[in-house]
């Protein structure tokens, strides 16, 4: 069985992080949080995720709980938006350039990133494994495109092991083609400590695991950071207020949408002008 590569979250580990991610299709970076953070996303999440209904289905979990409108719910996601081992990473893989042609000029030209979707996801005792799948497929993607359109992370807030429904990997899965099925067996379990993160691309087989324990709770958060050409799964502008957006930094309006992108996506009339939409937040 293929194991999942490692790295410690330290100076200097980008390479490493990168590629790890380009063998395998996922990393777990060990301490990516520090205690501090985790403990404040511990006690801004967990008090309201005890208060969300469990999921209708097998795919979503009838034992599991899951919190979205993070940005409503906790400050605290900015500092994992924003991580050196995260953004970075995600630009590295997400915002490959292309050439296209505009009159007689071949340009050269790149996409930004965008925060696609995040959930605090709790699975339950008695929860069965979910059906294996890559991320990607929300968007239709294709392996034969060539490039990749998501990278996710997935931090544990309490231990992962292979008993509570740590989630399971296809090490190598981004690399195959659309038509390969995934099977059980050749999944790894996602084992690591609370405050350590499992990266991984949008077309990597990945699914949460079986929790095989009588009363342990298995809480992670994800994040996507996603290709700004293509739409966010979170609907973002309808469950986030201009008023919370506007509290945060500009860095972090932008990858909630409120911004254009690439050449010109997502701009707003603004007195006659195709505008920034980001403009409308100064008003709020």
């Amino acid at each position: 069985m293929t194991e999942l590569g490692r790295v410690k979250n330290e100076s200097g580990a980008f390479q490493a992080v990168v590629d790890i991610i380009d063998r395998d299709g996922g990393v777990i970076v060990e301490d990516f949080l520090s205690p501090e953070l985790l403990a404040a996303l511990r006690a801004d999440l967990l008090p309201k995720v005890e208060k969300v209904g469990k999921g209708a289905d097998s795919f979503f979990g009838t034992e599991t709980r899951r919190l979205s409108r993070l940005f409503a719910h906790t400050t605290h996601c900015v500092d994992i938006l924003l991580h050196p081992l995260f953004y970075p990473v995600a630009q590295h893989f997400v915002c490959a350039p292309f050439k296209m042609w505009s009159g007689d000029e071949l340009m050269e030209v790149t996409c930004d990133l965008q925060f696609g979707a995040g959930q605090v996801i709790q699975i339950g005792p008695g929860q069965g494994a979910q059906a294996l799948h890559r991320d990607e497929g929300a968007f239709m993607w294709s392996r034969s495109f060539g490039r990749e359109a998501r990278l996710q992370i997935m931090i544990a807030l309490s231990d992962f092991t292979a008993e509570n429904g740590g989630t399971l990997v296809i090490p190598g899965s981004h690399k195959w083609d659309d038509s390969r099925a995934p099977k059980k067996e050749e999944t790894i379990p996602t084992v690591m400590k609370a405050g350590s993160a499992l990266l991984f691309l949008g077309g990597t087989f990945h699914a949460g695991g079986e929790n095989r324990t009588e009363s342990e709770l298995r809480t992670g958060l994800t994040l996507c950071l996603d290709a700004s050409f293509i739409r966010q799964e979170e609907n973002h502008y309808l469950s986030l207020p201009p008023e919370i957006v506007a509290q945060y930094p500009e860095e972090i309006q932008r990858l909630l949408g409120w911004g254009t992108s690439g050449l010109s996506l997502g701009w707003v009339e603004i007195d006659g002008v195709q505008s920034d939409p980001n403009q409308l937040l100064a008003k709020v």
